[in-house]
């Protein structure tokens, strides 16, 4: 089975850290992913949220690492509206265990967010909801 193409989606202010230790677990021998770098991390001239769209258009899922003030990621809520509008794939994924980690604005508040364990990760990009 082919491995999924994963787009991480995260505030790049506050939560760099996380995205590098979900992007590394690409690595082990039974990921079912492959990490593509596609995330926004510098101001984009022009029309950013298209660029953001056709970098997303060769993915298959998206993951959302969700912190302590993902709420105030207006990048984050833009990304979720585009995957959304796409029909992509994507699940909000709680990037902390012990902290209280919070949606993109543009989230329903009763979409859920699951916790990342290595299992559910697996599912989760599985299709798994």
């Amino acid at each position: 089975m082919a491995k999924k193409r994963l787009f991480i989606s995260f505030d790049v202010d506050h939560d760099a850290g996380t995205k590098t230790m979900l992007a590394g677990q690409a690595d082990h021998a039974d990921s079912p992913f492959e990490f593509k770098d596609a995330s926004v991390t510098a101001h984009l001239t022009g029309d950013w949220q298209e660029k953001v769209r056709r970098r997303m258009e060769n993915v298959d899922v998206v993951a959302f690492l969700c912190g302590e003030h993902t709420h105030t990621a207006a990048g984050v809520a833009a990304e979720l509206r585009i995957v959304k509008e796409m029909g992509k794939d994507y699940f909000l994924l709680r990037a902390y265990k012990d902290k209280v980690c919070t949606r993109p604005t543009s989230a329903k508040s009763d979409e859920k967010l699951y916790s990342w364990t290595w299992d559910n990760l697996k599912i989760l990009i599985g299709g798994g909801r």
